[in-house]
This record gives C-alpha cells, structure tokens and sequence, in this order.
C-alpha cells in the first residue's frame, strides 16, 4: 500500500494562520467605539488620531464587517493630486466636449455597489496638494466626475505629527471638514481581543419618538450658547498643529447640531456626547457648550421658590450650586419678604442633604440682599453651622497646602 503524500508545509501553514484569524465579537461598552458608530450614522466624515499600532485599522476593518459594509482602504500618502481630483482623459473632440476627469477605479466600485465604508489612512503623511484634492471628496463626496452615494461613509486615520513618517500638520480646511476623536488602546480589550474576543461595534438605536425633541434640542443648546458668545462662532486656532484638529466655525456648528441630535436621539451618554462635541468645535468650545447643555436641564428658579418644600436639587454638586446660584438671582431680580425666605429654605435643603460647601457663594450674595425690615428667618441657624464648619475646612485646607509648600 504506497504511503500517502506529505502534506506541504505552506497548507498547513494556511491551517494554522486560519486558526489564529478565527476570532469572535462580544457586546461590551466603549465611549470612543460609541461615538465613532455615531458619527458613521449621522453621514458625517470621521478622523481617528492615535499613535502607529493603537489599533485604528483594525477598528475600521471590524466595524464594516459588523455593518455588512465592503471597506475600501485608500492610503492618501501613496497618491497624487490627480488620483481624488480626476485623471484628465481626452476625447474624440475636446474643444467641442471638454475635457472630462476619469476617477479612479476603486470610486467606481464604490459608486457600483452603493454602499460601503471609504477609508482614507495615513492622512498626516499626505502632502498639502493632496490635501487639497481631498477638499472635494471629504466636502462634496465628488471624485472625477464621480459623487459617491449616500450609502457610503468616509472614515480616515492620522497619526500626531511626533510619530508620523514625513508627517505634515493637516491644513485648516480639510481638518475643519472632520469629527476628530483620539484612539487609544484599553488594556483590558487588548487583552481579550489578543484572546480570541474583540468589542462589536453596532450601529446606535435611534428612538423614533424623540427624533423632533433631539433637534429642537440640539439647535437649542447650540444657538443659545452663540446668542451670547457671539466669539466662537468662528475662531480659527494661532497655530498650525491646532489648525489641524477641531476648531469652532459655522461648518463645525453644524455638525455640531447634527451630532447632539443623533446622541440624544440613541440616549448617548454624556461622555460620549462631549467626546463628540469636543471632536468638532475644539476643547475650549466644546466644554462651554456641555456646561451650557447642563444648565438647560437645571430647574426653573421660579418653580422652586414657589414651594421649596417640594424643591428636587441636581445631584451632581456644579449643578447643584449652578442651581442655587439661580434662585438668588431670581430673588436679586425681583426682591421681596417671602422669596427671600423661601431662597434660605431652599440652601437649607441643600446644606442638610450633605453639600455644604456648595451654599457658600450663594448664602453670602442672599445675605447682601436683606431689607432693613426684614427679619432674620430661622431657617438660617440650620444654614450657619454647616456654613462655618465648611468655611473652617476650607481654612484648614489652606494652612496645610501653604505648610506643605514651604517645606518643600
């Protein structure tokens, strides 16, 4: 009976790379894979920045696979001007016709398939004329005389300048055109995933019955905090590598309405939202603009100084102090015996469900507004210990830290 053939090493090699490629996905919470899905749901382009390594393409491979989406991966810096803009193609007649510009055969595929995930990588390592040609396709979704269909989404990665090959700052145009979220690596998912198990990226579940309530309140936060912070409508970064991330302008605000909509629609969660908002307008915007969203979910001062007694104050002590700080100046605005009354009742509540410290500032600004005729209500001796004691603490504090410097 002859002896049956070796089977060649390069078959079992390909068994045992098989092998190692099986892997699964699992449910499991992440911020950052959150708002990248959002960002993909609401057709808006994305940069990923994160070190050589974090994980960037591996996120983007696994995420169009979860979405049945076909991934097509264009590295920007390998390409000229002409490989986005369109590669001029004469015809029979062309000063009759024109000259017309041929895309690129992988945009032909995308606009054949009507759907699918564009990825543009290593976009720090692309020179400014390419950069340039980029405008156009990020902006207009326009290749050549190609426009690809509303079924693809355009997702790109960068690497900081520091660790980037001939890496170029990204012009202020094209930066101004993507939600930048930074990319780093879990620990924990790392090691799960090195295990076999990787995180599952979904798209959001959008609660069709609060579609109007997100944009009425996305347009709210956004235009109220503009109304009265005319400055950051537009404020184009000092310098180049600032330029080159998220900074505020009427494209970004935009964006910006789009992504508080499609947050509040899915029930994103606040660090979730912040990570968007701040990947569009910039750090110093996006943070005013979470605040000023906090303090539209603040209760009416008017409807606590109409019965005190059944007030519900704002766990989270900014809130609750911003909260306070409304109902003195509601007593300050209109001043009168029993609002004022009722403004001690309510820091009253405060100081005896265990934040003192937060009654501080608005007890001192009440106190200023007492009329020579009004008397001092009781509600104060409760208010003044919990006052004193955290006055003192504060002092303390204080001591300590002036101790601890002057040894050092």
């Amino acid at each position: 009976m002859p002896l049956a053939a070796p089977t060649p090493q390069l078959d079992v090699a390909a068994d045992l790379l098989e092998l190692l490629s099986a892997t699964t996905t699992e449910p499991r919470p992440d911020d950052r894979l959150a708002a990248l899905t959002l960002t993909v749901a609401a057709d808006l382009p994305v940069l990923l920045w994160g070190e050589p390594g974090i994980g960037k393409t591996a996120a983007l491979t696994q995420l169009a696979d979860t979405l049945g989406l076909p991934l097509t991966t264009v590295i920007a810096s390998v390409h000229e001007p002409s490989d986005f803009a369109g590669l001029p193609v004469l015809g029979d007649d062309p000063a009759v016709q024109g000259v017309p510009m041929a895309p690129p055969d992988w945009a032909v595929r995308l606009v054949r398939s009507g759907r699918g995930l564009l990825f543009l990588d290593e976009l720090s390592t692309a020179p400014p004329a390419v950069q340039a040609a980029l405008l156009r396709l990020v902006l207009e979704r326009r290749i050549g005389t190609l426009r690809l269909p509303p079924g693809v989404r355009i997702v790109a990665a960068a690497n900081p300048r520091s660790s980037a090959a001939d890496g170029w700052e990204l012009s202020p145009p094209l930066a101004n055109r993507f939600v930048h979220l930074p990319w780093q690596h879990d620990h924990e998912v790392v090691v799960r995933g090195l295990g076999g198990t990787w995180p599952r990226a979904v798209l959001p579940e959008l609660d069709p019955t609060r579609l109007s309530e997100a944009v009425a309140l996305a347009r709210r936060a956004v235009c109220e905090l503009l109304a009265v912070r005319p400055a950051l409508v537009h404020r184009l970064p000092g310098n180049d590598a600032q330029r080159g991330g998220a900074w505020p302008s009427p494209r970004s605000w935009e964006m910006t309405v789009r992504l508080i909509a499609f947050a509040t629609a899915a029930g994103a969660s606040r660090e979730v939202l912040a990570l968007l908002v701040r990947g569009t307008v910039g750090d110093g915007p996006g943070l005013e603009l979470m605040a000023a969203m906090d303090r539209m979910d603040l209760p009416d001062p008017e409807a606590l100084l109409a019965d005190p007694a059944a007030a519900v104050l704002p766990e989270r002590g900014d809130l609750r102090q911003a909260t306070l700080e409304g109902v003195v100046d509601a007593v300050r605005r209109r001043p009168d015996r029993a609002r004022w009354d009722a403004a001690w009742a309510l820091l009253a509540r405060a100081v005896e469900s265990g934040a003192p410290d937060v009654a501080v500032v608005p007890a001192t600004t009440l106190a200023a507004l007492r009329q020579a005729d009004w008397e001092v209500p009781a509600t104060i001796d409760r208010l003044a210990g919990a006052v004193a004691l955290s006055r003192r603490a504060d002092r303390a504090v204080a001591r300590v830290a002036a101790a601890d410097g002057a040894r050092r």
